[in-house]
């Protein structure tokens, strides 16, 4: 009898062990989450102007040390101060200087770029900073490229007028950053760690007039840069980094006749792409935070699905990159109208759109493709373009799966809370009636979702309770003219 208690009471305590460990699994997950929210936060409240931030608030912002997880700096050495200030004053010299600084000022801001400081003849700005985003290699090297460029044709100039000018080394580095927010009327940054560093010898090793990447920057822009290699650099607990001279954009993303300097609808879509990360990560926030908690099917994790699948049949379709993009965007928005209406949330999500896009450089025209591709999800589908017909099975994927039961549960709980239906009998024969009128539109949906649609539709009738043989044959007989239709 002891031993069996011993038994019970072990095994017992191995189920409450599980249970613990399953519960610090989950709280280790909310709080990370909650840190990389608490981060976020702290560094868009230290990128706000100040006198729009609380008394009391401004010391601890201040103080507040920020990390980046990967930002990207550019540090830009400038010489040839002996050379070009024989037969000219002090202030000419300076003008000159404040000119070349005054442009880069201007490129930074084009390619949303935060200056963090000029001292004498250097100049450092930085990507990632302080708004987080998967594009800050691609961005700086753009700039770089635009501000080696513009002192270029400035040396021309003086060149053709007999003078000597200034010339410059650049570096890049891309990696963690850690800064400090300061000041009151105007918030600076103060960059530390072995990012910068990197950065500055990057520069110091660089041949004059080029642009001298790091390994770390380089592989995460090669594929659209023509890129040559220019050494290794020993670095304290590194080792040999290697070094990379940025030349211009590869042929295939760069506009004709630009020098390889400007982008061109290729890369531009390569680009957004890639911002694509960021802005989901925006919009899933948004979702998880905003929409009402008795979405039970139209939720956060529904709108991931329909995104991965709207990609995996967009490629299936044989669908290019910028088609991939509109679906991705589309689906990303397309049931964040529920934020505002239940009722027409399609037509909500097109405004939601409207609204954002713009600030993530899609263009008008691909803005109204994926307001059509959204409202094309409104039931009964009818779409009328490739990429509508693509959304919609992605939007219904789940009725090709063989989890369709527990998921259209889901979906009838969802109406319940909204008041719409509170039947579960009819609810069954309604699923029933548009199970079997429902089919996919493209060939790539049946071919993933190939359930059979007769035992999913039995296995739906099984559920049903009849009060009569006369209603169960009333009803057969529908089924059937809706199958002849």
């Amino acid at each position: 009898m002891a031993e069996k208690e011993l038994i019970y009471r072990v095994n017992k305590l191995m189920h409450e062990n599980k249970d613990l460990n399953s519960q610090i699994t989950k709280l280790d997950k909310s709080n990370n989450k909650l840190t990389k929210k608490i981060e976020t936060l702290e560094n868009l409240i230290a990128s706000l102007p100040p006198d729009i931030i609380p008394k009391g608030s401004k010391a601890k912002i201040g103080k507040k040390k920020l990390k980046f997880k990967m930002a990207t700096i550019m540090f830009i050495e400038m010489f040839g101060f002996k050379e070009i200030s024989e037969g000219q004053s002090t202030q000419d010299v300076i003008d000159e200087l404040d000119r070349i600084i005054l442009e880069f000022n201007v490129v930074a801001r084009k390619y949303k770029l935060q200056k963090i400081k000029t001292i004498g003849d250097t100049y450092m700005c930085a990507g990632g900073v302080p708004v987080k985003n998967s594009t800050n290699p691609l961005d700086v090297v753009l700039a770089a490229l635009e501000m080696a460029d513009y002192v270029k044709k400035l040396a021309k100039e003086y060149k053709d007028k007999g003078r000597e000018f200034w010339d410059i080394r650049i570096g890049l580095n891309t990696g963690v950053v850690k800064a400090q927010a300061s000041g009151k009327k105007k918030i600076s940054y103060d960059l530390k760690g072995e990012t910068v560093n990197i950065a500055t010898r990057m520069a110091t090793s660089a041949d004059s007039g080029k642009i001298n990447i790091s390994a770390n920057t380089y592989v995460l822009v090669a594929e659209y840069f023509i890129c040559k290699m220019h050494g290794r650099l020993p670095v304290k607990y590194e080792g040999m980094i290697e070094m990379y001279h940025v030349k211009k954009l590869k042929p295939a993303y760069a506009l004709e006749r630009k020098i390889g300097l400007f982008p061109n609808e290729i890369f531009q879509v390569k680009y957004a792409m890639r911002q694509f990360t960021d802005l989901q990560e925006i919009i899933l926030d948004k979702l998880e935070k905003e929409l009402p908690e008795n979405l039970f099917y139209h939720n956060y994790k529904h709108t991931i699905d329909v995104i991965n699948q709207a990609e995996l049949i967009g490629y299936g379709e044989g669908v290019g990159d910028e088609d991939i993009l509109l679906l991705r965007t589309a689906a990303l928005f397309h049931d964040a109208g529920h934020i505002i209406n239940y009722q027409d949330h399609e037509y909500y999500g097109t405004q939601i759109v409207r609204e954002m896009l713009p600030k993530y450089n899609y263009t008008q025209k691909q803005i109204d493709a994926i307001c059509d591709i959204i409202m094309s999800t409104k039931l009964p589908p009818k779409p009328t373009t490739l990429l509508e017909r693509i959304i919609c099975d992605s939007d219904l994927d789940y009725l090709g799966r063989a989890d369709f039961v527990p998921v259209s549960n889901t979906l009838f709980d969802e109406l319940q809370a909204q008041n719409m239906l509170t039947d579960l009998n009819l609810w069954n024969k309604i699923q029933v009636k548009f199970l079997t009128a429902h089919s996919y539109f493209t060939a790539t949906a049946n071919n993933l979702r190939d359930v059979n649609k007769e035992k999913q539709i039995e296995r739906i009738k099984e559920l049903i309770v009849w009060n009569d043989f006369e209603e169960k044959e009333t009803f057969d007989k529908e089924i059937e003219g809706i199958k002849n239709k």
